[in-house]
């Protein structure tokens, strides 16, 4: 997809920001460890539900950071987009 093809998506995630327009990226942050841990056991139970699996990093204790692009393409679809709406009302 190019960046002309997923631009009207990104009001969609607003939160989101695309890296090198071949994945989108967004860092949460919470008031402790455990809260980060829950979010990040919410993320993997939908993106199981999806079929569409992000990266996920919990770092510095309290921030989770996920990543997200098509691995069969290499690049974003609008699947990544979707996933990352559904990911924003986790939070």
């Amino acid at each position: 997809m190019k960046r002309s093809d997923f631009e009207g998506h990104l009001d969609k995630v607003p939160q989101w920001g695309v890296v090198d327009d071949t994945l989108i990226t967004r860092t949460f942050k919470f008031k402790d460890f455990k809260e980060a841990v829950k979010f990040v056991n919410n993320v993997a139970e939908l993106a199981e539900s999806e079929g569409h699996h992000p990266d996920i990093a919990l770092h510095n204790w309290n921030k989770v950071t996920i990543t997200l692009f098509t691995h069969a393409i290499k690049g974003l679809s609008l699947n990544d987009f979707i996933v990352a709406s559904k990911i924003d009302t986790l939070k």
